[in-house]
């Protein structure tokens, strides 16, 4: 049986994708052992402080945080672990998004350059990739997008032109409860941060990243998931939103794998794509099995 419409039978790819995982749990282990030193992005996670995250934060600093203050208080029990154990779960929470996103395409996503770097560097964006998948179901998980990267949030046009109000309420106010009560605990720490983003906005591009201006993203991200949105490609939405994120990073293009299990007849089916499917399925039943007014007597 071949895999969607690429002509690569699914006895082939199990062996790989089984491999990958062994060797990026081999990984975890390595950092669990201290036998390799990655991991840059997600020390600056670990060892961000919940009460002043932003005392050394500076463009192109070592361990400079900036995201919401609600980031890492959300996360603040992980401060308290070693660094060993925290990049080693880290690592594989990472493997865990890659593996139900991409299914028996681990081994070959893991080739990919934005992916391998994100994996190794530990940042967030095959989460981010993640909760855009959530995001169809729970609407809720945009909140995650919108604490951090924030500009990658432009997904949420998806419902606003197609009219589906109700999930868009639900992103926003489940962002608005977390913001409120960070900003209730630390209301200095939410103006730090605008500071923070104001003074990174105005810094020369590192090396790395994509030489395009974050407006000129914007309106490209924001036509692509209008787009798709009134033709019904859901596709666009993790597209729209790598696109705009706040600094194009070459590791942030791993956001991208968020499209294989939404075009599960090119791909063939992932385990994000089968829970996709099955949600559709589990609103679409009642109207289905509910009688026809023609039918009525």
């Amino acid at each position: 049986m071949t895999v969607g419409i690429i002509p690569i039978r699914a006895k082939l790819l199990r062996p790989a994708r089984d491999g990958a995982i062994l060797a990026c749990v081999a990984l975890a282990v390595a950092y669990l052992l201290g036998l390799t030193q990655t991991g840059v992005d997600a020390h600056t996670y670990w060892s961000s402080n919940p009460l002043h995250p932003y005392s050394a934060t500076a463009p192109a600093a070592a361990d400079a945080y900036f995201y919401s203050p609600a980031f890492t208080q959300l996360i603040w029990p992980i401060h308290a672990l070693p660094w060993e154990w925290f990049i080693a779960g880290w690592t594989l929470l990472l493997i865990a998004a890659i593996v139900w996103q991409a299914g028996l395409w681990t081994a070959f996503v893991l080739l990919l350059v934005p992916v391998f770097v994100d994996l190794t560097v530990g940042n967030i964006h095959l989460l981010l990739a993640a909760a855009i998948l959530l995001g169809f179901r729970w609407p809720w998980t945009w909140s995650f997008v919108l604490l951090t990267k924030i500009t990658p949030g432009i997904g949420l046009l998806w419902f606003a032109v197609r009219r589906e109000w109700r999930s868009l309420r639900i992103a926003l106010a489940a962002t608005a409860i977390v913001a409120g009560v960070s900003f209730a605990i630390a209301p200095s720490l939410w103006w730090e941060w605008i500071d923070v983003l104001r003074a990174a906005s105005g810094a020369p591009s590192p090396a790395f990243v994509v030489p395009i201006a974050l407006p000129i993203r914007l309106v490209v991200a924001a036509i692509v998931v209008t787009w798709g949105a009134l033709t019904d490609r859901r596709w666009t939405v993790p597209l729209a939103s790598a696109i705009a994120l706040p600094v194009l990073w070459i590791n942030g293009f791993a956001m991208l794998i968020a499209i294989i299990p939404l075009l599960p007849r090119v791909m063939g089916p992932t385990p994000a794509s089968r829970w996709l499917a099955s949600s559709r399925t589990s609103t679409a039943a009642p109207a289905a099995s509910a009688p026809s007014a023609t039918a009525l007597p």
